[in-house]
């Protein structure tokens, strides 16, 4: 008997310290949220209304050389045909999306 409640107990100790391993990074409930149906889950605006606005990858030239601050503008502020998310979004849920863009960039 004794060795059935060890052996449960390493069970939930084990699973507790997996349950890290499937949290989500700051930003990318946001991202999936407001960003992922035309950027796409990976940011490559592979996705069908990407495709049509003509959207760039995050992992581009233009978009990996832009600064934070860049990014959090466009985000706030929206940019070409994309609405801003000022009001929609605080600035640190935006701060980080930018840090999870970066996340998929590498």
């Amino acid at each position: 008997m004794k060795s059935n409640i060890r052996f449960g107990v390493l069970a939930l100790v084990a699973a507790s310290l997996a349950v890290p391993a499937f949290a989500q990074q700051p930003g990318e409930a946001a991202y999936k949220a407001k960003c992922a149906m035309c950027h796409g889950a990976d940011g490559t605006g592979e996705t069908p209304i990407g495709k049509s606005m003509k959207l760039r990858s995050f992992k581009s030239p233009e978009d990996v050389k832009a600064s934070d601050a860049d990014l959090f503008k466009q985000i706030r502020d929206g940019v070409g045909k994309m609405q801003g998310y000022a009001g929609k979004l605080t600035d640190a849920q935006i701060s980080d999306v930018v840090a999870y863009i970066r996340n998929l960039q590498k």
